[in-house]
C-alpha cells in the first residue's frame, strides 16, 4: 500500500521541509483531517477561503525562487536512469509540470503525494490519485507546488478550485477508479491565472497500448527532490497497469506514468498515475488504473 495521506509531523530546515514522522491510514484519515462532502457525481467545488487558508499555511514552508532554465544536467538523466541493471529510481532534476501535493492543516505543512499538470481546454488542470485527495471526504487543505526542489517554489503555489473523482471511488475505494482531477488557481496574483501557461502540461492519452516504455517521476515524502525511473509498463489486468521499479516510496502516489517524454522540456504523454491496485503497490512494484473510458469520462466532467 502506497498511500501518502498524512498526519505528518515535520521539521522545517532552511529553506526545506524535512518530514520526521508519518501516519499512514489505509481506510481512514486522522480524525482531525479537514474534509468536505462533494455531490453525488464525485464533484467538489472548493470555497475560495479554504484555498486561501491552505496557501497561508504554506507560507514559510516553501519559498518563491527564480524560475529555472532547463538544468544542464538534464541530458544526463536518461543515462542515470538506465545505468542500473534492475530498474531503480534515481534522483533527477525537477520538472516544471510535476510537483508534490502539500497537506497544510495537520501539524507543520508537508507533502504526501505527487501530482502533474495535464493539458485541458481551460489550462488549469492537475491530475493525481484519488486516494491522495479523498478518503471519506475531500481534503480541503491541499496545495500543489510544481517544480518543487529543496523548499523552492519556482512556479508558485496553486490551490484547488474544484476536485473530481469517480463516485465508485467514493463508494468503496474501487482501485480501477483511483484517479482524480483538480482544477487549480494561483495562491497569489490574478485568480484567473492558468497553470498550463506557466509550467506547460503533459498530454493525456486515453485507451493507450497496454505495453509501453514508461517514465514515472515523483516526490518521496521524506525527501525534497524528485526521483524517477524508466521501464516498460505491462498489463496487470484488463483494468490495471503494472510498473516494476525499486525505490518509488511513500509520497510518489499520484505520480504521472509518462511515455514519449521530450528530453528538452521534460513533458510527455500521460497514460496513468501511480495508484490503483493496493493504492499504488509497494517500493518494488507500482500500479495505475488503466486510462480507459471511465477515466476519459472523468476528465471530460472535470473540464466542463
Amino acid at each position: 500500500m502506497r498511500l501518502r495521506y498524512v498526519a505528518l509531523v515535520a521539521a522545517l530546515a532552511v529553506p526545506a521541509l524535512i518530514a520526521v514522522g508519518l501516519f499512514v491510514a489505509r481506510h481512514g484519515l486522522a480524525t482531525d483531517a479537514p474534509l468536505a462532502k462533494g455531490d453525488a457525481t464525485g464533484h467538489y467545488r472548493q470555497p475560495p477561503e479554504l484555498g486561501a487558508k491552505a496557501a497561508k499555511a504554506l507560507e514559510g514552508a516553501v519559498q518563491r525562487v527564480p524560475t529555472p532554465g532547463r538544468p544542464a544536467g538534464d541530458a544526463d538523466r536518461g543515462d542515470t536512469l538506465r545505468a542500473a541493471q534492475r530498474p531503480a529510481a534515481a534522483e533527477v532534476p525537477a520538472t516544471a509540470a510535476v510537483g508534490p501535493l502539500f497537506y497544510t492543516a495537520q501539524g507543520e505543512p508537508a507533502h504526501g503525494c505527487t501530482a502533474s499538470v495535464v493539458h485541458s481546454p481551460a489550462g488549469d488542470l492537475v491530475v493525481t490519485a484519488a486516494h491522495c485527495v479523498y478518503m471519506e471526504g475531500f481534503r480541503t487543505d491541499l496545495a500543489f507546488v510544481p517544480g518543487y526542489r529543496d523548499g523552492g517554489a519556482p512556479y508558485g503555489v496553486w490551490v484547488p478550485t474544484s476536485i473530481d473523482i469517480d463516485p465508485e471511488w467514493a463508494a468503496d475505494r474501487d482501485p480501477d477508479h483511483d484517479v482524480a482531477f483538480l482544477r487549480v488557481r494561483p495562491s497569489v496574483g490574478d485568480p484567473r491565472g492558468k497553470i498550463e501557461g506557466v509550467t506547460g502540461a503533459e498530454r493525456v492519452r486515453f485507451r493507450p497500448a497496454r505495453r509501453l516504455p514508461t517514465q514515472v517521476l515523483g516526490y518521496p515524502n521524506a525527501g525534497e527532490r524528485p526521483v524517477a525511473c524508466r521501464n516498460t509498463a505491462e498489463a496487470e489486468s484488463a483494468s490495471q497497469v503494472r510498473f516494476d521499479c525499486e525505490g518509488l516510496p511513500n509520497g510518489t502516489s499520484g505520480s504521472p506514468f509518462l511515455t514519449e517524454v521530450d528530453p528538452a522540456t521534460g513533458l510527455g504523454t500521460l497514460v496513468g498515475v501511480l495508484g490503483g491496485k493496493d493504492e499504488g503497490g509497494d517500493e518494488r512494484t507500482s500500479y495505475s488504473a488503466y486510462f480507459g473510458d471511465a477515466v476519459e469520462r472523468l476528465y471530460r466532467r472535470a473540464t466542463r
